[in-house]
């Protein structure tokens, strides 16, 4: 077989079998196939697209790329939950020990937050002393004696993922579709949850812009999951506002904290909430909606929830008085007001440049390598269609380094619309799939 003829067979919009995938990806990740070559594909599948029968065989090839996690050793369903990312999104924070309270074993691994996007994993560790670069044996160790644990992704953990999405974002063939699903399904397969619950954003705070785009790709990778006999449900969720009202590591902890606690009612707690409930549903806990959500809400009200996060926290090295008292969290040297100038409603808000002013705070990272500072980010005190009046204060910036603190608020108020009427209401959750 050679890889030439995968190229032009693509370039001619041919469909590409199982056997041509799966030589692509096993001779790619052996290092027998060039970056250049690879980039030629990766181009002719943006243009030519794939039909789910390829996405689906590329998923699997991809997964079966590196280590697949066994977690058949420990009792009982186990559960895992994906964001496909945006801002003041701290879901897994509140979802995953409340559904591990409702019985379900929430054995996660997630990402660090890359562009405007957060990550589960930073804001992991900004809690003092909370490791996730546990061993396997650690990591089912703690699923099993207290029901959660959430990791970083191991090295060996879909290594076809690593260099096809670095090459991916330097290639211009990101937003794929198909190439999406895979890049998704193959990393939630491998990690050997039976139950996988999708929240899929649509919106300016979210790589899906648009939503039948989202509802499209959410489709799929539940159907490429059902393929792979998991249990699946997606949501699509709106991401045209931060989620909730932090933006930045420490910041989203105490929110996701003081949620467990059961403060801050709002669009957080509700797809949260919702999130946790599908999980239970889909882990066959409860048989519909109202039940599950009513599991779900007793977690919550009983402490249990907060109770599995602290538990979690303190297995992991991390200090779990920060579920009693959120001021042990990292602290910045300054806040800062920032206040609106003009009269009106919030008419929108351009969620894409509010985690991007976060970046420039130090809550974020350019690259990869770059460092993140824990305790800096934004407090948001207006939402969309609230009213204000000049002087009124939009968000509070927690600041260590003021190097791009002006650039910061400049992005910050071109990210805040304000007009003379409130926007049309939108659904917080337009669709779920199953």
């Amino acid at each position: 077989m050679h890889f030439l003829d995968l190229i032009l067979k693509k370039r001619g919009g041919n469909r590409l079998s199982a056997r041509e995938i799966s030589y692509f990806i096993r001779e790619y990740v052996q290092g027998n196939i060039p970056d250049y070559q690879v980039s030629a594909l990766l181009m002719a599948i943006w243009f030519s697209k794939m039909d789910e029968t390829e996405t689906r065989d590329l998923t699997f090839a991809m997964r079966d790329s590196g280590h697949i996690i066994d977690l058949s050793d420990i009792p009982g369903i186990k559960a895992d939950k994906h964001s496909t990312g945006g801002v003041g999104d701290t879901t897994t924070l509140i979802t995953a020990p409340l559904v591990a309270a409702c019985g379900l074993k929430v054995a996660k691994m997630s990402g660090r937050g890359l562009g405007h996007t957060g990550g589960t994993i930073d804001k992991i560790e900004s809690i003092p002393g909370c490791m996730t670069g546990l061993n396997m044996d650690r990591f089912k160790e703690i699923v099993s004696g207290c029901g959660i644990s959430i990791i970083g992704q191991t090295r060996e953990l879909v290594p076809a993922d690593k260099l096809l999405y670095a090459l991916r974002d330097v290639t211009g063939t990101i937003d794929n579709i198909s190439l999406i699903a895979a890049s998704i399904m193959s990393k939630k397969l491998a990690s050997g949850s039976d139950v996988i619950v999708l929240d899929v954003k649509t919106g300016n705070g979210a790589f899906m812009t648009d939503r039948d785009d989202a509802v499209e790709l959410a489709r799929l990778m539940v159907r490429i999951g059902q393929a792979a006999r998991k249990k699946m449900t997606a949501l699509v969720t709106d991401m045209n506002q931060p989620l909730g009202n932090a933006v930045g590591n420490a910041l989203e902890v105490k929110e996701a904290v003081e949620i467990l606690q059961g403060r801050h009612p709002g669009d957080l707690r509700q797809v949260s909430l919702a999130l946790a409930a599908d999980m239970i549903r889909a882990g066959g806990l409860e048989t519909d909606e109202q039940s599950a959500m009513g599991r779900v809400e007793k977690a919550l009200t009983s402490g249990k929830g907060l109770e599995k996060l602290s538990r979690m926290i303190e297995a992991q090295g991390g200090d779990p008085r920060i579920c009693e008292d959120t001021g042990l969290l990292p602290a910045p040297d300054e806040i800062i007001s920032i206040k609106a100038e003009t009269k009106g409603h919030i008419a929108a808000i351009r969620t894409d440049r509010i985690g991007n002013c976060a970046l420039l705070l130090g809550a974020g990272r350019r690259q990869k390598n770059d460092a993140v500072d824990p305790a800096v980010g934004i407090w948001m005190g207006a939402r969309l269609g609230d009213a204000v009046e000049p002087g009124d204060i939009l968000a509070t910036f927690y600041i260590n380094d003021k190097t791009h603190l002006d650039a910061a608020i400049q992005q910050f108020h071109n990210a805040i619309v304000i007009g003379q009427s409130p926007p049309k209401p939108h659904s917080l959750i337009y669709e779920t799939i199953e």
